[in-house]
């Protein structure tokens, strides 16, 4: 198994924000790949089937995941996610992005006619690198294709991400200078989830990048620097977000 993380081509980098490869991995038990919340709505392609919520197919559309999910594959297989800036879906794909939270689609169900023949020209491509130009392109056209302005959304999103404290919310809102319920109504819309959901979602993907990153010397360092009020209170983010503790999930990783 490979694993990379090839950074997005220019032409997409504005809504792609980062690319995830699994490679040539083989299959002898059903693989499983747990799914976390992490504030990105995200594109998956599997060379072989894999099934979420009982649904299985080779091109899933993902919405915000707020509650842990899995992925389950039973062949070998090749695995690309393009995980999308949060303002993204709506922008791209124009489907609600409240129908997509916690509930990922079939991308064959937005526009049967292009996204079937993407998916068999992923499925016949030669090699990673083919299946990365093809999606590469296919992104490129929903963007040369998007009229909607995103630039208060995409402004909100990026500075929430970036620092997500409690009085997070209340600066941004305060500088772009509209309601809160005008705030809420765009997070709705173009996010799917409230704003002070994605607050706590990015606060919980910071903290986590840190912990998969082995980035401490206690958890409650991580707690400390991402605004946890304390150990548990961080504690209790992470199990909210993944089903498990801290603790759990970095022996899970050491068993791999």
């Amino acid at each position: 198994m490979k694993v990379s993380q090839p950074l997005p081509c220019e032409k997409i980098s504005n809504y792609v924000d980062r690319i995830l490869v699994i490679e040539e991995v083989l299959v002898t038990n059903p693989f499983t790949l747990p799914l976390y919340a992490n504030g990105s709505p995200t594109l998956l392609f599997q060379t072989a089937k894999g099934t979420i919520q009982n649904n299985t197919n080779n091109l899933t559309l993902f919405g915000q995941t707020v509650f842990p999910e899995t992925l389950t594959i039973r062949d070998n297989f090749t695995l690309i996610a393009y995980f999308f800036k949060p303002f993204a879906l709506f922008n791209l794909f124009g489907v609600s992005a409240q129908e997509l939270t916690n509930s990922p689609i079939d991308l064959n169900l937005l526009d049967a006619a292009t996204t079937r023949q993407l998916q068999e020209q992923l499925l016949n491509a030669g090699s990673t690198t083919a299946m990365l130009a093809l999606l590469d392109e296919y992104v490129f056209s929903l963007i040369t294709k998007t009229k909607a302005d995103c630039q208060l959304i995409r402004f909100a999103t990026l500075a929430i991400a970036q620092n997500a404290s409690k009085d997070a919310l209340l600066k941004v809102q305060q500088e772009l200078h509209i309601t809160e319920r005008t705030f809420q109504r765009m997070f709705e819309k173009n996010i799917g989830i409230a704003p002070s959901l994605f607050r706590r979602i990015s606060q919980f993907n910071n903290a986590f990048q840190q912990l998969n990153g082995r980035q401490f010397s206690k958890l409650s360092d991580i707690a400390f620097n991402n605004g946890y009020a304390d150990q548990s209170h961080y504690i209790r983010a992470f199990k909210e977000f993944t089903g498990i503790t801290p603790k759990e999930y970095l022996k899970f990783g050491q068993s791999e």
